[in-house]
């Protein structure tokens, strides 16, 4: 008898309580269900409202769009709500990509391109070996098409991707030299892309040029095979050419300052919450030669802690055009699909504290790049006739300077 009158006052209870929701949300006005429709970020109605948009691009777009590029386009939109240039959703293959291009090594037909204010596809280098530098492909030729698919109708990334592909397979490249077209049928392979390029430039004064067109993984190993071969050839002073460099690993350029200068604080890092990361070399390793380092509005990131530190420890002297002024650093987030994002994370300073940000970095001398020789006729850096280079000229002229003192 007693459970049962227990189990009877429970219903009871369990009714006037249903009841009491029910009245409170109706002397409301709905206000609880109105609190879990728009609660948040991408609350219920924020869900239908992405429903409903996704239905109206179904039935009224002229193409059909699928459901996964849907769902990409509202994570880079979720990235883009930052108005960062260098923040970014990716696809587990546009991950892939970046991936492979930190890692100094791709499957291709063996060149670096970039797009002129032309919306040009330009040939930048090609790499000893390959099946484009086989086929006749130089430095300065325009890459109009692959397999089919037009370099102006596509953004550089998208062109690359057509270019690269399977090792083993062909892709069928229509470029431009000297005015004449022409159509080739290349053979992918892993291509290996050095990010480090040296010579000596005055063997009776010693001076060395190593050119660094970014920093990769491999970078600093490059770096150290070029940097003890010229001194092997009696190097006694070098320029080091960051004209072209947009940056890339912190890892990399930290180590190489760690091989070049002495005990003290490299670059250090903020984040918005005041943790403080801190790089820095020591005593076991140092170069005391003559430093020139050239520099523009190209050299980015990276390059610029490069510079940064060169100039805090008056290490060398700074020679070109102001930098490009990208003073913060971006960390990589593997998400569970494979995908990722990249975000901005940290603001760095140089070695006396100053944020470079959207300001750069003033040279010692301030000179714009003038180069007097042919362009035509230079199909790599071995062809590149340094003697018409003013800035590499200018370099020379510091250096040989310091030698003398």
């Amino acid at each position: 008898m007693k459970n049962k009158s227990s189990f009877k006052k429970g219903v009871f209870a369990g009714v006037i309580g249903c009841l009491v929701v029910i009245a409170v949300v109706i002397l409301t006005g709905g206000f609880v269900v109105s609190r879990l429709y728009d609660v948040g970020f991408m609350g219920i109605g924020d869900v239908a409202k992405a429903s409903s948009i996704s239905k109206f691009i179904d039935k009224y777009y002229y193409k059909d769009v699928s459901d996964t590029k849907k769902k990409d386009g509202i994570y880079k939109g979720l990235m883009n709500s930052m108005d960062d240039p260098y923040s970014k959703y990716m696809t587990a293959s546009e991950y892939k990509d970046e991936l492979e291009d930190n890692s100094g090594q791709y499957v291709g037909i063996g060149v670096s391109v970039s797009k002129d204010n032309k919306n040009r596809v330009v040939v930048q280098q090609v790499f000893e070996g390959s099946s484009a530098a086989k086929a006749g492909i130089v430095k300065g030729d325009v890459i109009v098409s692959a397999d089919g698919a037009f370099a102006s109708n596509l953004s550089l990334t998208q062109f690359t991707k057509k270019i690269r592909g399977r090792s083993g397979t062909d892709v069928t490249i229509v470029y431009t030299h000297d005015g004449a077209t022409h159509t080739v049928k290349l053979r992918r392979a892993a291509v290996e892309s050095p990010s480090v390029y040296g010579k000596m430039l005055d063997e009776t004064s010693g001076i060395g040029y190593i050119e660094i067109t970014e920093f990769n993984s491999k970078t600093q190993k490059e770096f150290e095979k070029k940097l003890s071969e010229l001194k092997n050839q009696g190097m006694k002073a070098v320029i080091y050419d960051l004209r072209t460099n947009p940056g890339g690993l912190v890892d990399s350029v930290t180590k190489i300052l760690d091989d070049l200068l002495p005990e003290g604080t490299t670059v250090y890092m903020m984040d918005k919450y005041g943790h403080k990361t801190t790089y820095s070399s020591d005593d076991k390793k140092q170069e005391k030669i003559p430093t020139v380092v050239l520099i523009s509005g190209e050299t980015a990131s990276a390059a610029e802690i490069f510079s940064g530190a060169v100039r805090d420890f008056k290490y060398g002297t700074l020679i070109g055009t102001k930098t490009f002024g990208k003073g913060i650093v971006q960390q990589e987030f593997e998400l569970n699909d494979g995908s990722a994002l990249k975000m901005t994370v940290e603001t760095y300073y140089t070695p006396s504290g100053e944020c470079i940000h959207k300001k750069g970095i003033k040279p010692d001398i301030e000179l714009k790049y003038k180069y007097s020789g042919d362009p035509a006729k230079v199909t790599s850096m071995d062809t590149y006739d340094f003697s018409q280079d003013n800035q590499v000229q200018k370099g020379i002229s510091v250096l040989k300077g310091k030698l003398e003192n």
